[in-house]
């Protein structure tokens, strides 16, 4: 399985995968063909005056993945023919499959779906972020800032030495405390 990357306008990843989809119908491409557009997103808790909403962001703004052996030259043309397609990575003339930590990390991130829940985590006495489960574990050594008031975590990313810096939701799972006081029957 490979995954080729491409970029598409920030903001407009949902449009381009549907009119991606409706190019391949409209060329007549089969479905066992086509391969498939591939767009990591994560779950976030928003403020918007006062109030708490969940949200769905993308983890690498502006890029989408594309899932297949290898790239055929009418699905490279339709994918780039495509209103809102930019490039692919790691050029037009150089599209090579992501491989080593970024294929990795990408497989990481899929590994819990194609929209990842929040991690849990809990501070330990140093108040040091511990990562139980979730997206964020292993990525621990790639934190830069923690804002445990709004529950996320700035991770920084990488792909084709690009960097990226990325806010992951979490929940605080509260260590309890062993309680003494026995109850007398």
């Amino acid at each position: 399985m490979n995954f080729y990357v491409f970029q598409v306008l920030t903001g407009q990843e949902k449009k381009y995968i549907r009119l991606a989809e409706y190019n391949f119908n409209v060329h007549h491409v089969p479905v066992e063909k086509r391969g498939k557009i591939i767009w990591p997103q994560r779950k976030l808790t928003l403020r918007k005056r006062g109030k708490q909403q969940e949200t769905i962001a993308p983890i690498f703004p502006g890029y989408l993945f594309f899932d297949k052996d290898t790239l055929d030259p009418d699905i490279y043309w339709i994918l780039k023919k495509t209103s809102g397609f930019i490039r692919f990575l790691e050029s037009n003339q150089n599209i090579q499959p992501i491989v080593g930590e970024d294929k990795k990390l990408l497989l990481h991130f899929l590994s819990y779906g194609e929209i990842v829940e929040k991690s849990t985590v809990w501070f330990d006495k140093n108040n040091r972020i511990r990562v139980v489960n979730g997206p964020m574990k292993g990525l621990e050594g790639k934190i830069l800032k923690v804002d445990r008031r709004k529950k996320r975590a700035k991770i920084k990313l990488s792909l084709y030495k690009e960097s990226f810096k990325v806010d992951f939701g979490f929940e605080i799972l509260e260590k309890v405390e062993d309680d003494e006081k026995d109850t007398e029957r």
